[in-house]
């Protein structure tokens, strides 16, 4: 992988889903939030205004 912001923020988002694991007691939304910002992020250029909407809302610099 590169140094580019998207990458940076799958990284982010990846390690999140790894560090809260599943429950298999529940659904858990946070995870379920993630795992769709992951998807949406699959799905957008490098340029795309979601890439920076999405380092901001996890803190990815």
């Amino acid at each position: 992988m590169g140094d580019s912001l998207k990458d940076r923020v799958r990284q982010k988002l990846l390690r999140q889903l790894d560090e809260d694991g599943p429950d298999p007691e529940q659904d858990d939304a946070r995870a379920i939030s993630v795992a769709a910002d992951l998807e949406a992020l699959e799905m957008v250029s490098d340029d795309d205004p979601l890439v920076e909407e999405l380092a901001q809302r996890y803190l990815v610099f």
